[in-house]
């Protein structure tokens, strides 16, 4: 197995296992499977048992069809409980002309790793954002320079340990060993941001089944992560409320016939549903179904937003945002999000340097966080980054060619404006809901 590594998703509706290997091209899959999972809710493992059942099956088989031995893998780790905090740490330092070295730097992350942090939690990854060298202030980096005094901020990444635990006993009942688990927003962005919109500020929106993960990506640091735990399960939840349908019809509905943006849908086009019970099929109008996803995605992005004007970088995003995921894929979703946000968006596909010869499906926003364990995985697994390549043209119009084929809007509307705090009493409003609805699919 020295070379292949193995990347595991634990997602809320599917798990999903890749099996990839390094060439000169890239990251060639050489195998990819996926099954539908339960026991996972909002993004954390609940039910070891049922997640196992889940993907046992799958690892047995790519092990019969490959013939090989998986036994280190690379797990994601999400869940509406992550949290993003900022710590500071600061060195006297003897030697004050001494360079400061890549060592030293090192060491003092290692140090904020064991910052304490409350009962029950534990720090899942530390993100240094700048320096300060004496007089010199916010610095990206502090190897090779001198000093007297040096003070690191960083972003510490925080979850609870009873999450992480559960997706540890997962991976020991299945016979492998966790070699690392890495938090499902970096994957996810690994796996789709350019390395322009690492530079100039992008958020990265991953919309899952059960929760949505933002990151925010500024002079290729991280600067800021949030969870909101709703998702693709949540559009599929209202949607069986409001139409009195069942779960596997709302999901269908959704699919098929959903769209996120009321006014680009025909007044008159309608969808026959099948009775219940010996009752009557009834048609259901394509306005009254887009009525209903609107207002949950809507609710989702003014979290979204609140957590953009939290985070300090609202007008430092010169990319806007990247949405992917299997939520990525609802029906006239990007114009949504432009009109609410007033930021450009782009639908994201996972990096086309990972190869696969044989299944194209694996290509498509909801791969996307699994690809990118994948990438992470060769990285920590080779001790090294490579670049992605630069595009030859400083403009891409293929997003102008796509916008233009859109339906026409109905009446025009402005962008909304970007007036910090305007999305406060919204998400407060909705999170005051959460734990409600947590009670109720427990």
């Amino acid at each position: 197995m020295n070379n292949y590594v193995v990347a595991i998703d634990l997602g809320t509706t599917k798990v999903v296992t890749l099996v990839g290997e390094k060439t000169e091209l890239g990251y060639k899959v050489i195998a990819y499977r996926e099954a539908p999972t339960k026991g996972v809710i909002r993004g954390e493992v609940v039910n070891i048992q049922s997640v196992l059942d889940s993907l046992s099956p799958l690892i047995k088989d790519i092990k019969q069809e490959l013939e090989i031995e998986i036994k280190d893998v690379y797990v994601g780790i999400a869940g509406q409980n992550i949290q993003c905090t900022v710590q500071r740490l600061s060195r006297n330092r003897d030697l004050s002309n001494d360079l400061i070295s890549e060592a030293e730097v090192e060491e003092m992350t290692r140090e904020i790793r064991k910052s304490r942090v409350n009962a029950g939690e534990q720090i899942l990854d530390v993100i240094p954002q700048s320096y300060n060298v004496d007089d010199h202030i916010g610095v990206e980096t502090a190897s090779g320079m001198t000093g007297t005094r040096i003070e690191g901020d960083y972003k510490l990444f925080i979850g609870k340990v009873v999450s992480a635990e559960h997706s540890k006993l997962v991976i020991d009942r299945a016979g492998l060993n966790l070699k690392k688990l890495i938090l499902e927003p970096i994957a996810s962005a690994k796996a789709v941001l350019t390395e322009d919109e690492m530079e100039v500020g992008a958020a990265v929106i991953d919309l899952g089944g059960g929760t949505t993960d933002l990151l925010i990506y500024h002079n290729n640091i991280i600067r800021h992560s949030a969870v909101i735990p709703f998702g693709g399960n949540s559009i599929t939840e209202d949607l069986r409320k409001g139409c009195s349908v069942s779960l596997r019809n709302a999901e269908q509905i959704k699919v098929q016939y959903g769209s996120c943006y009321s006014e680009y849908v025909q007044e008159n086009n309608t969808v026959t549903i099948p009775g219940i019970g010996g009752f009557q099929s009834r048609e259901l109008k394509f306005s009254v179904i887009a009525g209903i996803i609107e207002a949950r995605v809507e609710e989702i992005i003014e979290a979204l937003m609140y957590e953009i004007e939290n985070s300090g970088y609202m007008d430092k995003l010169g990319a806007g945002v990247v949405i992917t995921g299997g939520g990525a894929q609802l029906t006239n979703i990007k114009e949504l999000f432009q009109y609410k946000t007033g930021y450009p968006v782009r639908i994201a596909l996972p990096d086309r340097r990972v190869i696969n010869e044989t299944n194209q499906d694996i290509y498509k926003p909801s791969s996307s966080t699994a690809i990118g364990l994948l990438m992470l995985g060769f990285e920590k697994t080779y001790s090294c980054s490579e670049s992605r390549p630069i595009s030859q043209t400083l403009f891409d119009n293929k997003e102008l060619e796509v916008d233009q084929e859109a339906p026409k809007k109905k009446k025009e509307k402005t962008k909304a404006k970007k007036t910090k705090g305007s999305f406060k009493k919204v998400y407060e409003d909705l999170v005051g809901n959460i734990f409600e609805n947590i009670n109720n699919e427990a």
